[in-house]
C-alpha cells in the first residue's frame, strides 16, 4: 500500500470513529433533554441547600433559563458517553501500538477516567457543601445571596475541571516513572516542593477562601504520595523464576 493510500485509509478510519462518537453523544443528549431542568436542579443542590430560607438563584439574561440547563444536559451526556468515546479513540490508535504498550496504556486510561470522575464527585459531595456554607455564612447582614445560574454553572465547571485534573496526579507520576523521565527516589526528594506547589495551585484554582484551597491542596499531596507508591510497585523488577537443573 502506498503512502497516499495509507494516509487516506487512516483519514477514513478517523472519520468513522469521530462519527460514531458524535452519534453516541447526540443520542444520549436527546435522551437527557427532557430532564435538562432537573439535571440543573441536582447540580445546584449544594448551593440551594445552603441558602437562607426563601433564598433562590436568579437568571439575569433572557435566554439563560433555557440555555443553561441545556449546557448541563450536554455536559452530562458527554460524561455518560465518555467511555464509548474513549473506546473509539482506542480503536483508532491501538493498531499503531506495540503489545507491551497496550498492556499498560489501557489500565492507565481506565484509571484516568475513573479518577477524573472521583475528582468531580469529591468536589460535588465534599467541597461544594463546605465552600457554599462558608460563603453564605460570611455574607454581611442584610445582603441576600442570589447567584446567577450561568455564573454558578461556570464556577461549578471550573471546580470540576480543577479537581478532575488534580486527581490525575497519580497517573502523571506513574507515566513519569514509566517513561524513565524521573525516579521514585527523586520524587520523594522533591516532596517539600510539591506540598508548597499544591497549596499554590489550590490558591489559584479555587475561590479566595482557606477552606477550598486546603481541600484541593490536600488531595493533590495525598494523590502524589499514592502515585509514588503505585509507581514503585509497577517499576519493581520482576524476579526471574528459577528453573530446575
Amino acid at each position: 500500500m502506498s503512502t497516499s493510500e495509507n494516509f487516506i485509509t487512516h483519514l477514513l478510519e478517523l472519520r468513522k470513529r469521530l462519527l460514531n462518537s458524535a452519534v453516541a453523544l447526540l443520542l444520549v443528549f436527546i435522551c437527557l433533554f427532557p430532564w435538562a431542568s432537573d439535571l440543573y436542579t441536582i447540580l445546584a443542590h449544594p448551593l440551594l441547600a445552603k441558602l437562607p430560607k426563601g433564598g433562590q438563584m436568579i437568571a439575569t439574561d433572557v435566554t439563560t433559563p433555557f440555555f443553561v440547563p441545556l449546557k448541563v444536559a450536554m455536559m452530562t451526556a458527554f460524561l455518560i458517553s465518555l467511555p464509548y468515546i474513549l473506546y473509539q479513540v482506542w480503536r483508532f490508535v491501538a493498531p499503531g501500538l506495540y503489545l507491551h504498550e497496550k498492556r499498560w496504556i489501557v489500565p492507565l486510561l481506565v484509571s484516568s477516567v475513573v479518577l477524573f470522575f472521583c475528582g468531580m464527585a469529591f468536589a460535588y459531595f465534599a467541597v461544594f457543601p463546605i465552600v457554599f456554607g462558608f460563603i453564605t455564612a460570611a455574607a454581611p447582614k442584610g445582603v441576600a445571596v442570589m447567584t446567577d445560574i450561568d455564573k454558578y454553572l461556570s464556577f461549578v465547571m471550573s471546580m470540576f475541571v480543577a479537581f478532575g485534573l488534580a486527581f490525575q496526579v497519580p497517573i502523571a507520576v506513574i507515566l513519569l516513572v514509566k517513561t524513565g523521565m524521573v525516579t521514585t527516589a527523586k520524587l520523594r526528594d522533591i516532596r517539600p516542593y510539591v506540598v508548597v506547589g499544591a497549596f499554590v495551585v489550590g490558591a489559584i484554582f479555587t475561590p479566595p477562601d482557606v477552606v477550598s484551597q486546603f481541600m484541593l491542596a490536600m488531595p493533590l499531596w495525598l494523590l502524589y504520595e499514592a502515585g509514588i507508591i503505585a509507581a514503585s510497585w509497577i517499576s519493581r523488577p520482576v524476579k526471574p523464576v528459577a528453573t530446575p537443573k
